[in-house]
């Protein structure tokens, strides 16, 4: 038995509520999570920003008639790209989070990366994209 992929549409809207959550807290305590994880400031709120930019692109799809394909294209491959990035950045030794900075690292790029999947699997239904 397996278990049924959400919709599209509600996929996007929780991606889009995630991104705009996550942009606001790193926008809102950049020095304070920064020190917290051992990850630089500047680095935490560009990415808040552009999570906020993303969340409005999401929710602008899901609001939509039909979700078109290059829109899902566009969304699955930016969350594979966060979630390499997410991963290259402390392997390449580019930033050196500590235990708190790994955790959040490992677990935010787990749910990016499970949110492309469920998103590439849901944009798979035939009546899904225009």
């Amino acid at each position: 038995m397996t278990t049924p992929i959400p919709s599209l549409r509600a996929l996007l809207g929780l991606d889009a509520l995630s991104c705009a959550g996550m942009g606001a807290v790193l926008l809102a305590a950049p020095s304070a999570l920064g020190g917290w994880m051992a990850l630089p400031p500047a680095l935490l709120s560009g990415a808040g920003l552009a999570l906020l930019s993303v969340a409005a692109f999401m929710a602008w799809l899901a609001r939509g008639p039909g979700v078109p394909r290059w829109g899902l294209r566009l969304v699955v491959a930016g969350n594979l790209l966060w979630v390499a990035a997410s991963l290259l950045l402390p392997l390449l030794g580019l930033v050196s989070p500590n235990a708190a900075g790994w955790a959040f690292l490992l677990g935010q790029a787990g749910f990016v990366g499970i949110m492309a999947w469920l998103e590439a699997t849901a944009g798979r239904a035939p009546s899904v994209a225009v």
